[in-house]
């Protein structure tokens, strides 16, 4: 069996009319090993590394990225040209001499900036699904994308491939907390997004802004963040004291215990390990759960998950 050491190795070596393009050679020739026979043996179009021609790379749809900074883009440049490219980017084959990028943007594009012809490239077989959850997972764990980057890339994978949240979780490696609040800075009018890519504010700040509904107040608090340098914790406060309840003047009456909501609130706080309280309405009634952190609320949703 030949070798899987093929570093380096030109695409002529398993996608023969390459060479014979290079050669010139006549298509009235005799029967060639053309792409169909490469795609019907996948062992020999896989997990290998070749270098392709960067104008046969297509541009990933599913990226999650947008933005690129033009002086870091030249940077990289000006090092390939010196060194080469050190790491391969990763594309998928899609027929016809053709690749579809499924991580490394930035390297491609670093690539044609320094006039690179062709570049090596790990050759991956991978679905559309499969190609938007590797690129969104390599950018994270690079920690590429900004907030709303990531944020738009989990919802792809939700609205274009049925994802469920914790099944978004589970791909990229976070808990479901973590999603769960990714997800809300959608909700974020433009202003406070804007700021938020352009790093004047940190996901904390906007986390906090996401609960007031008026836009006069979220833009005010904004404005404290930028200019006076807010803390998260500042505006944390601040938010409360917004929702919190203008105080009347007459005191409501204190309804007496009820020993039977007493102890289901009991029984709930040794099942959950947290404060729970249990109050009755004229109709129903509500239960409240504290938590402390994010892991602590995904402690208790595990527990309501073992159910």
């Amino acid at each position: 069996m030949a070798s899987k050491k093929v570093l380096g190795r030109g695409l002529g070596a398993f996608f023969p009319e390459y060479e014979n393009d290079s050669k010139g050679e006549s298509n009235d020739k005799a029967p060639k090993k053309g792409v169909e026979k490469t795609i019907s043996d996948p062992v020999e179009r896989v997990n290998i590394v070749l270098n392709v021609p960067v104008d046969h790379i297509r541009a990933n749809p599913h990226q999650p990225r947008t933005e690129f900074d033009e002086e870091k883009l030249d940077e990289l440049a000006e090092s390939i040209k010196t060194h080469g490219l050190i790491q391969p980017i990763t594309v998928r084959y899609i027929g016809e001499k053709r690749f579809e990028l499924i991580a490394g943007e930035r390297r491609l594009r670093a690539s044609k900036l320094a006039g690179l012809a062709e570049i090596p490239a790990y050759i991956r077989e991978a679905d559309d699904e499969q190609s938007m959850a590797f690129a969104l997972i390599e950018n994270i764990q690079r920690q590429d994308l900004n907030p709303l980057e990531v944020a738009m890339g989990y919802k792809r994978l939700i609205d274009e491939f049925e994802y469920t949240q914790a099944e978004v979780a589970n791909r990229v490696g976070k808990n479901r907390t973590t999603v769960t609040n990714m997800l809300r800075l959608l909700n974020l009018p433009d202003f406070i997004q804007t700021a938020l890519i352009n790093d004047e504010i940190s996901i904390g700040h906007a986390r906090a802004l996401i609960t007031i509904e008026d836009a006069s107040l979220q833009s005010k608090l904004l404005n404290k963040i930028i200019k006076e340098g807010w803390t998260v914790r500042q505006v944390e406060d601040a938010v409360r004291t917004a929702h919190a309840p203008s105080k009347k003047k007459t005191t409501p009456t204190k309804q007496p215990a009820n020993p039977f909501y007493d102890e289901i609130s009991n029984r709930l706080r040794n099942t959950l390990s947290t404060k729970v309280n249990v109050k009755p309405k004229a109709k129903g009634g509500e239960i409240s759960i504290e938590y402390y952190s994010e892991e602590d609320l995904e402690r208790i949703l595990s527990i309501f998950d073992s159910i």
